[in-house]
């Protein structure tokens, strides 16, 4: 029996084409930056087909996330929920690097540090809505770093 399946009409009997790239982000303070042009960039570069890409932010008080893209007010109202969600006053324990350094890393850990992404055409399979956002949890700027992993087929 053959090892080679196909799925929808992609064949996994073929070794996967792979491409890695870092994309620094350089924050303001709190705050989502987009960072989907970016991503796209990277697919582009990378000579991504249709595959899967896995994004990793390599930091424990910044995230990543997909949200809206079309309103800014909904990105303040996310940054204002999650500091209701893990205030500075909660009487945290680590404090280390000032009163803004616990809530981040709860926050972080609400939002998560990775993404996967279906690829098709080369292109994020983003809703039209959609925006792809490093969340920075931290008060003063920061210089962030994503890494992107994607597999597929090449272009």
């Amino acid at each position: 029996m053959s090892q080679e399946s196909t799925v929808a009409g992609v064949s996994s009997g073929a070794a996967p084409h792979q491409s890695i790239a870092r994309i620094t982000v350089r924050t303001r303070g709190p705050g989502l930056v987009d960072v989907t042009a970016r991503v796209a960039d990277a697919l582009r570069e990378g000579r991504a087909g249709d595959g899967l890409l896995t994004l990793f932010v390599r930091h424990t008080s910044a995230s990543l996330t997909i949200q809206e893209n079309a309103s800014p007010e909904v990105r303040d109202d996310l940054v204002d929920a999650l500091d209701r969600l893990a205030p500075r006053d909660a009487g945290w324990r680590h404090d280390l690097e000032g009163p803004d350094d616990m809530p981040a890393h709860v926050k972080t850990m609400l939002t998560g540090v990775s993404l996967s992404i279906p690829v098709i055409a080369g292109a994020p399979t983003l809703g039209t809505w959609q925006g792809i956002y490093l969340v920075e949890h931290r008060d003063r700027p920061h210089e962030r770093e994503i890494v992107t992993h994607f597999i597929g087929a090449a272009i």
